[in-house]
């Protein structure tokens, strides 16, 4: 398993820019999904107006013959908030699909794969794995394969401060212990941006309430020099006197 760092990441996006499979690259790092959730992913699927994503199918070769199967578990099976510069981008992604099918003379369709080809067939994975792989060595990230984009944006997301629940949800896994357990490497930096965080809530506070205290302690100072005392304070806002009053006769 192999994490990107952001700079990798930037670096293995800018080199794939110029590629067909720069859609599926970019989608991948921002969501997590599986090579074959992306592969199956059809338009349907996918509110760019709501910038959501529903997981509910996945692309399998098996023996040469590419079939679509249901989610491998309920937890797979889900739905995805999309960040707002992704969705933007599939936004214009598909407007420039809909051109090309217009010009093959068909008509763009929802049941159509997001990823697919242009002439609407599938994308074979084995030839996705084979290009992403000439991509990550042309960015001189020998030996990442696509499902190492999966685990780069789970680390991300955790390094980022992004509660494990909300992580484990959007990667399909079975439970928020699974995500843990898969991605502990990333636990101490959990905690040392856990202490990071901490010292950024506490510390102006604290540095404040200290300023406040030094004014107050020159405050004190500048009284006793004017020979002020608490019990100065007292004597210069004097109790009204008491009157004596003798007993009336009955």
């Amino acid at each position: 398993m192999k994490n990107l760092t952001p700079q990798e990441a930037g670096r293995l996006l800018c080199v794939a820019e110029d590629t067909p499979y720069y859609p599926i690259i970019y989608t991948a790092i921002k969501t997590g999904l599986r090579q074959a959730e992306l592969l199956g992913l059809p338009w349907r699927d996918l509110d760019l107006d709501l910038a959501s994503l529903s997981v509910t199918q996945a692309l399998y070769k098996r023996k040469g013959v590419c079939q679509f199967k249901e989610p491998k578990s309920e937890h797979s099976r889900r739905q995805l908030d999309l960040a707002p510069s992704l969705a933007l981008f599939l936004r214009r992604y598909k407007a420039g699909r809909e051109m090309e099918r217009l010009l093959l003379g068909k008509p763009l369709r929802e049941d159509d794969l997001v990823f697919g080809n242009v002439d609407g067939a599938p994308m074979d994975p084995g030839t996705l794995t084979h290009n992403f792989a000439r991509i990550a060595r042309r960015a001189d990230l020998a030996g990442t394969g696509f499902h190492d984009l999966r685990h780069t944006f789970a680390s991300l997301m955790l390094l980022a401060g992004i509660h494990p629940k909300i992580v484990s949800e959007m990667l399909g896994h079975s439970s928020v212990a699974f995500t843990l357990d898969t991605y502990s490497h990333v636990v101490p930096g959990l905690q040392e941006a856990a202490a990071k965080r901490l010292d950024e809530m506490l510390e102006p506070e604290l540095t404040e309430a200290r300023n406040v205290g030094k004014m107050s302690a020159k405050e004190g100072d500048a009284d006793k020099k004017q020979g002020k005392t608490w019990q100065g304070w007292q004597d210069s806002n004097p109790r009204p006197a008491v009157l004596e009053t003798a007993a009336l006769p009955n």
